[in-house]
């Protein structure tokens, strides 16, 4: 299969261009011919005019690319080795919803031909892949994994809005059905990743190896969340405190703050799902994500409580919220928190001006139901300051005076302004 893509006489193809599947079709239609496929005909069309819809590639970035765009079936069955790269997330009641995987795998199901490939990006639990996908795709093609068609799992690492560690500079697991299948799929992503492979023993070791990763950080920003809740009561400011315990070698350097986007707030939960399958309660993870998903409503807390304090008509009071994306520097809203901090606040009816100089205020009315102000007042009880993006980072006392009563709170969530603020009531996670 290797050898075909590079002799050009086999096309790749990803299903689903969104964060993760674009820059990886783009990255490989700069060596071989590649097909992207995605179900979004307004997605597609501007994709075709060099126009990334999520913003996180420049147009240059399409320049040199072998690549057709399209969300044709028929275009679609002419590739030989299949990338899905869709989404993979929770549904309300935090239970992982595999519409989307599955969705991608009737589309290779109608078009997969004997021979062929496919590798699964999106993050799962272990046992996905092989357990739910591969037999929605021999039911509709008639082929059978290994002897038909080879089959693999090779976990996304796109970080959005991270400009130093893209693809190509991070090292890709990749994992295959047999041996044969790991060393070819080994080998197709080493033509588009300079810093090398790591070939896992078997797909349910990449797909938990992915899994744990993000796992793993949604535990340790929890703990920060509680030290910081704790820290709150003793009187001392947390990123005071992690700044002196990170002079040490060994300190893991975490921040508090709002837990969202589409890794970190989402993947845990398919783990403990899988482990629920097996009779095994979760407690450590679980406890984990609880703190953090209620951080939204402490944070709405307290600034109603310096409302309270100062203001007393909580139902006259204006707050501000600035930033709405899940994380700094980028557009994606996805499973973002802080319309969970919105929402809290509307609920003590509160008034509430969000802006943000990267979000799309009509995706936010869509998704969450509120938009973005066009421009800001200059009388708030309080502001939020959710995320750290670069164009916040240069405000000081001077602008936040300038938009607030004087007895304004500026609730400055990652500890950016920390000794800036003079003339207003400053607190912070």
């Amino acid at each position: 299969m290797y050898q075909e893509l590079v002799d050009k006489k086999a096309k790749l193809a990803v299903i689903g261009l969104g964060y993760v599947g674009l820059p990886i079709a783009l990255e490989f239609a700069r060596k071989i011919p590649v097909i992207g496929f995605d179900i979004n005909e307004k997605r597609i069309e501007m994709m075709k005019k060099g126009i990334d819809p999520s913003n996180e590639l420049t147009k240059e970035e399409f320049e040199g690319c072998d690549i057709t765009f399209t969300n044709s079936l028929d275009v679609l069955r002419e590739a030989k080795f299949f990338i899905v790269a869709v989404p993979t997330p929770v549904d309300e009641h935090n239970v992982p919803d595999l519409t989307p995987v599955k969705k991608a795998s009737e589309t290779i199901g109608k078009v997969i031909k004997k021979g062929d490939y496919v590798v699964f990006e999106s993050t799962v639990y272990p046992g996905c892949t092989e357990e739910d996908c591969l037999p929605v795709i021999e039911k509709l093609s008639g082929l059978k994994n290994v002897t038909d068609y080879k089959s693999g799992y090779s976990p996304e690492r796109i970080n959005p809005g991270d400009k130093t560690h893209t693809l190509s500079k991070i090292i890709k697991v990749v994992s295959g059905c047999d041996a044969e299948s790991l060393d070819e799929i080994a080998k197709v992503y080493e033509l588009v990743v300079a810093a090398g492979v790591h070939k896992a023993s078997s797909i349910k070791v990449a797909e938990a190896a992915k899994i744990i990763e993000n796992t793993q950080r949604d535990l340790n920003i929890a703990l920060m969340n509680e030290l910081s809740i704790i820290f709150d009561k003793i009187g001392i400011n947390t990123f005071e405190v992690l700044e002196a315990a990170g002079t040490k070698w060994n300190f893991l350097k975490f921040q508090p703050g709002l837990v969202g986007g589409h890794c970190i707030g989402v993947d845990p939960y398919y783990l403990t799902h899988k482990a629920k399958e097996l009779g095994y309660h979760s407690e450590v993870i679980l406890a984990g994500r609880n703190i953090n998903d209620n951080m939204a409503k402490y944070v709405a807390k307290k600034v109603i409580q310096h409302i309270i304090r100062n203001n007393g008509d909580v139902k006259s009071s204006k707050v501000l919220v600035k930033g709405a994306t899940f994380k700094e520097n980028v557009s994606d809203i996805r499973n973002s928190k802080v319309s969970d901090v919105v929402k809290a606040l509307k609920e003590y009816y509160v008034n509430v001006d969000v802006e943000d100089p990267h979000a799309d205020s009509d995706e936010l009315q869509h998704e969450y139901g509120f938009g973005l102000v066009t421009k800001t007042g200059n009388d708030y009880d309080a502001v939020i300051v959710t995320v750290p993006h670069n164009d916040y980072k240069e405000l000081g006392d001077d602008y936040f005076a300038g938009i607030t009563k004087p007895h304004g709170l500026i609730a400055d969530l990652k500890g950016m302004y920390r000794n800036k603020i003079n003339s207003r009531a400053y607190w912070s996670l």
